[in-house]
């Protein structure tokens, strides 16, 4: 067993881990940062809904993590496994210990797809697919391509997930695709929500259930999947009413397009740095742990309530930087982000709506002028090209692309409701 030291240790070399490591290096160049992170592969995780959608493919969201890190920076290749705050270490699965000036924890969340019983055994077979991981993805294509018709559905699980408007996404690319083929009439496309709305922010909700509408979609909020039996083709649902009572529903399918329940992952959860529901316990405007001034956590693990994006965590990497660099100078944190994230919402194979939010569901579009409800062909060049070629060749190289996101150039529009 070996013990290191670093200044900066940052536990996860996703979107959030990459960015904060190469950004903090731009921003100082002698520090001595290190990232623990297992993965040899990087996926550009806003990518997956189009690979499903079939207008991308899974090797274009691929890069090996080696390519992504400064070569200043040390790579650990291992897992995280328990946190010694009070000593400012943390034990890694090989057995190793490594201490610390500043750690950061950004190890994203995990899928748990055994919340849903029996889904297991049938996922990539029977015409039971997801987006939500690299392994699945594809099958989700094959299957939008070989149905002919038949009952297509789309699940969402309880909040939070990652990107809250991605089971809706395929959804609409799966519609625009039968529709292209002359066969939308041929199916019959519902949306089951464990939620009680089709997006958390009404703004957006409105305009979304008119692309619902458009493509005679049927949607059940209060339906939660529970089991599914995939050579059977049976879903069962929890259903929830007003009173709060439970009932459990099935429905057939010919495909079913699953979202899995999503948490922190189980090493976080039973960290001392995790708060009740589970997440890295921060501050919701300076990131810094609630109780450990040293440690900050950001992206999906973190327990900011704000959608969990890739554009979140661009908005959040600079406040942790530039707050770890305050500390090591002795001055004070400052709160600078506001829960800011953005939602492409894929609504066809060309158009896409930009959502953009913060904290208590404040629209804050980052263009003046282009109301945020239209679907547009602008923003599908965006998801297909213009937002990769950022995420890739500035955020994770740890430049800072800050655009401003202002409310009052929604005011008008939201004036329009």
């Amino acid at each position: 067993m070996s013990n290191q030291h670093h200044t900066l240790l940052i536990i996860g070399g996703g979107a959030a881990g990459v960015s904060v490591a190469n950004n903090m290096r731009r921003q100082n160049a002698e520090i001595d940062i290190a990232i623990v992170e297992p993965s040899e592969v990087h996926y550009y995780q806003p990518g997956f809904t189009i690979v499903g959608g079939g207008a991308y493919t899974l090797k274009e969201t691929a890069r090996n993590e080696a390519d992504l890190i400064h070569p200043t920076v040390i790579w650990i290749k291992d897992y995280a496994e328990t946190f010694q705050p009070d000593d400012n270490s943390v034990t890694l699965r090989s057995g190793d210990t490594i201490s610390y000036d500043y750690l950061v924890v950004c190890p994203g969340l995990q899928l748990d797809w055994d919340k849903i019983e029996g889904l297991k055994e049938t996922l990539n077979k029977n015409n039971v697919c997801s987006n939500y991981s690299a392994e699945t993805v594809e099958y989700t294509w094959e299957c939008i391509q070989n149905i002919k018709e038949g009952t297509a559905l789309f699940t969402q699980p309880p909040m939070p997930i990652k990107c809250a408007g991605a089971p809706q996404k395929i959804m609409y690319l799966a519609a625009d695709r039968f529709r292209k083929r002359g066969t939308l009439d041929k199916f019959n496309i519902e949306f089951f929500n464990a939620g009680p709305v089709l997006f958390g922010v009404p703004f957006f909700a409105k305009a979304l259930s008119k692309v619902v509408a458009e493509y005679g979609i049927k949607t059940n909020f209060n339906h939660n999947l529970v089991a599914i039996d995939g050579p059977a083709k049976i879903a069962t649902f929890e259903t929830t009413d007003s009173e709060g009572n439970k009932q459990r529903v099935t429905k057939a399918f010919d495909m079913i397009h699953v979202t899995p329940p999503q948490s922190a992952p189980d090493f976080i959860k039973k960290s001392p740095l995790a708060n009740a529901a589970g997440w890295v316990d921060v501050n919701p405007n300076t990131l810094q742990h609630t109780k450990y001034s040293n440690i900050f956590g950001l992206g999906d693990a973190g327990s900011t309530p704000n959608a969990k994006t890739a554009a979140a965590v661009r908005k959040q990497v600079p406040v942790v930087v530039d707050n770890i660099l305050s500390l090591k100078n002795s001055k004070d944190v400052q709160g600078g982000y506001d829960g800011y994230g953005s939602c492409p919402l894929t609504t066809s194979l060309s158009k896409v709506m930009l959502a953009e939010f913060a904290y208590d569901g404040r629209v804050t579009p980052s263009f003046p002028l282009l109301d945020p409800r239209k679907p547009r062909s602008i923003w599908w060049w965006g998801k297909t090209t213009g937002f990769p070629w950022l995420y890739w060749h500035l955020m994770l190289k740890g430049y800072r692309i800050d655009i401003p996101h202002l409310e009052c150039y929604a005011k008008k529009f939201l004036n329009e409701e």
